[in-house]
């Protein structure tokens, strides 16, 4: 059962109120759209205090071809996923020499050589480091990096695993996208990064502390068949172009029951006995959706709304602020915790933890 050591996260520094984003919104969108006030109640009903973004609100009123986002992509990313990494280190009394193999996440840019290759130069890792950048995953992408992670670590039990996801949705808008979609984006999504260490079984410990280790029991992917149109980019000339679906809400009430309980039944466990619930905050409607869908209440996801308060939804790092909020106090022995993302596909990933 490989363990996490610790999780750090980070943020890029211009921060948004909600309100200056409602504001943008309509500054964009009244034209196309009559009764933009009504649109905007989505803005009041996000549950979002503020984002953070790794450009000023002025920036998104210029034009910016994709080339140029795509070259701040690169140089941002690799800032905030060097804060992210070199702080969880820290936190883990580790150096990058300590580090086996490095798990890189994000899909709001591209890059050859791969992000991966890159912070090895920056970070200083090892150059026999297994490098394995994913990219596609979206919100689902903190989760299944956290899967993979731990399914190499259980392979290699000496071998430590530095995940990092980064995304910075704010380079992805589009003026010239005047569609729902983009307009509840401008809402929602915002920048970050996470970093988790990951160490095998025969990893010994840097420092034995009272608190009990966050093990990692299983993990299940699932994938829903004809679901591809529900969430994803469009590459378009200016840039990605955000997909996603208003049925999002209804798919995790339709699909999510059945899914965790047979997850968990095959690990001997149920809903009711578990007692951390580390979930993707998606958004409002996604959370309000897996407490109709699992029948637990609102204290179960505190975590979820607080990070989905203050940061909005990062894509892929988010569920790892909310790992990194849970665990921000000691889980007693014993106590199992579930992780739980959605994602293009459209998909599903589950995890099963257990403090010991």
């Amino acid at each position: 059962m490989p363990r996490i050591e610790s999780v750090a996260t980070a943020v890029p520094p211009h921060e948004v109120s909600t309100e200056q984003s409602r504001q943008f919104a309509r500054h964009f969108f009244q034209d196309a759209f009559p009764d933009i006030d009504r649109l905007l109640n989505v803005f009041s009903h996000s549950h979002i205090e503020k984002r953070h973004f790794c450009m000023p609100l002025d920036w998104f009123f210029t034009d910016c071809p994709f080339p140029e986002k795509n070259r701040l992509y690169i140089r941002h990313a690799e800032a905030l996923s060097l804060a992210a990494a070199r702080k969880c280190l820290e936190k883990a009394g580790l150096t990058p020499a300590d580090i086996d193999c490095l798990v890189f996440v994000s899909s709001s840019g591209i890059a050859t050589p791969s992000m991966d290759a890159r912070l090895l130069n920056s970070l200083g890792l090892r150059s026999d480091i297994t490098r394995i950048p994913l990219w596609g995953l979206g919100c689902a992408g903190g989760a299944m990096g956290l899967s993979r992670s731990f399914e190499y670590a259980g392979a290699y039990p000496e071998h430590r695993v530095l995940l990092i996801s980064v995304e910075l949705c704010g380079l992805t808008f589009i003026r010239q996208d005047l569609s729902k979609s983009n307009l509840v984006a401008t809402c929602l999504f915002g920048d970050g990064a996470a970093a988790v260490v990951v160490s095998g079984d025969r990893v010994p410990a840097v420092a034995q502390g009272k608190s009990p280790q966050i093990r990692f029991c299983a993990a299940r992917t699932t994938t829903w068949p004809d679901t591809l149109d529900v969430m994803g980019w469009e590459l378009t000339e200016p840039g990605l172009k955000v997909i996603f679906s208003r049925d999002i809400p209804t798919l995790i009430q339709t699909h999510m029951r059945e899914n965790v309980d047979s997850f968990l039944a095959s690990h001997q466990t149920t809903v009711d006995r578990l007692r951390h619930f580390i979930f993707h905050p998606g958004g409002a409607k996604v959370l309000n959706a897996y407490q109709t869908s699992l029948g637990i209440d609102a204290q179960a996801t505190r975590h979820s709304e607080e990070v989905l308060r203050h940061f909005g939804n990062m894509s892929s790092p988010t569920v790892l602020f909310v790992l990194e909020k849970s665990m921000e106090q000691a889980w007693q022995p014993g106590e199992r915790g579930l992780v739980a993302a959605l994602g293009p596909g459209f998909s599903s990933e589950l995890l099963l933890l257990e403090a010991r």
